[in-house]
């Protein structure tokens, strides 16, 4: 993907170092089983493995997993909604670009437009789609009878994750980690075909396979002297954006926009909120920006995939969080709330990954 004009870099803070952390691509039983030992002995504590989804009770397993991205965004309350990128849902068809086009059309969207999986995580099968042939082609390969999520899309240059936190009988919650996210970037030489330069790139070198595949078309052309190629669209790391703790921007007025959201939505507690943003400024005032997803109980403060991050502060930030995430969901139980179960979870999480393995390539 080719970038429109100069693109906003947000840097927090100038920081020096090797490019990726030892740990941020380890295989997941590496990293997580700290995790998911932790989760069990909370279980153990609480009488109740699958207490975290009683932390957000009107969203389907708290957010944990299965859960419908329109059906979140659309529990934000109307003083709110400005601050929410416009959103509709089609069932998806082979045939099906006039029925996406009408409701794109009767929530007031035009192209280009962000296509999305309803239900589904970590960018999986997310693209830009630009006009009714891509629309066309995006239908074709996405799996027949599932929604998509079609949103408007903010051109705003910056990306987002901001987690809040707050315990059901708490005043008012917290961030607790802010992320700023930045697509990776290559720049033409007029000489270099796309592949030599991802394979020069002193980060992308590092971690080829996720970008080498998904522009395998594209690898012998050679991007012109100052050509910016953008090679991943989607915010998430684990598809190759670069992750930067964006802590330091927290301040009484962006705390006090995303309180504003939060209590906004009925008995949200927990979760990340991902927005795109004008610039670090605006942010720390708490404008220019709008949001571009909710998650719930199944995110991560991840400001723990910057590269300067050590592994055991990562993992006490995984400790903290899904520490708060049992007290939020006890706290909720004693308010008369109940968790999904433990078979009910697994088979949203079952399903949920039978999905995002027949989904289409991200962009």
């Amino acid at each position: 993907m080719r970038l429109e004009g100069a693109v906003s870099v947000p840097r927090v803070a100038e920081k020096r170092g090797s490019p990726l952390s030892f740990f941020e691509f380890w295989p997941d039983w590496m990293f997580y089983t700290p995790v998911v030992i932790h989760w069990l002995m909370l279980g153990l504590r609480y009488g109740d493995f699958s207490l975290p989804t009683a932390a957000n009770p009107r969203i389907t397993t708290g957010g944990l997993c299965g859960e419908s991205k329109l059906s979140i965004l659309s529990q934000v309350g109307p003083q709110a909604q400005v601050l929410v990128a416009p959103a509709c849902g089609v069932l998806a068809r082979p045939d099906g670009g006039d029925a996406a086009e009408a409701a794109m059309q009767a929530f007031g969207l035009r192209y280009p437009v962000v296509a999305k999986p309803d239900i589904g995580c970590n960018g999986t099968g997310v693209r830009l789609v630009r006009d009714r042939a891509a629309m066309n082609r995006y239908l074709r390969a996405f799996p027949s009878g599932e929604t998509i999520m079609l949103q408007h899309y903010v051109e705003e240059p910056n990306e987002a994750g901001i987690f809040y936190v707050r315990r059901p009988d708490e005043a008012q919650g917290r961030i607790t980690s802010v992320t700023v996210k930045t697509p990776p970037v290559v720049v033409g030489d007029g000489r270099s075909t796309l592949r030599t330069l991802i394979l020069a790139d002193e980060r992308a070198r590092l971690v080829p396979h996720l970008y080498l595949t998904r522009l395998e078309d594209r690898l012998e052309s050679v991007p012109a002297l100052g050509e910016a190629v953008q090679l991943v669209f989607v915010g998430n790391h684990c598809k190759g954006s670069i992750f930067q703790d964006g802590r330091g921007l927290v301040t009484p007025a962006l705390t006090a926009a995303i309180e504003r959201l939060a209590r906004s939505m009925p008995d949200f507690f927990f979760g990340r909120i991902d927005v795109r943003f004008t610039s670090t400024a605006s942010l720390r005032r708490g404008t220019g920006f709008k949001v571009i997803e909710i998650n719930g109980v199944g995110s991560e403060a991840t400001h723990i995939w910057d590269p300067s991050t050590k592994l055991l502060d990562a993992w006490r930030t995984q400790f903290f969080h899904y520490g708060a995430a049992f007290r939020i969901g006890a706290a909720n139980r004693r308010r008369g709330f109940s968790s999904s179960g433990v078979r009910t979870m697994y088979r949203d999480w079952m399903n949920q990954r039978r999905l995002m393995a027949i989904y289409p390539l991200n962009d």
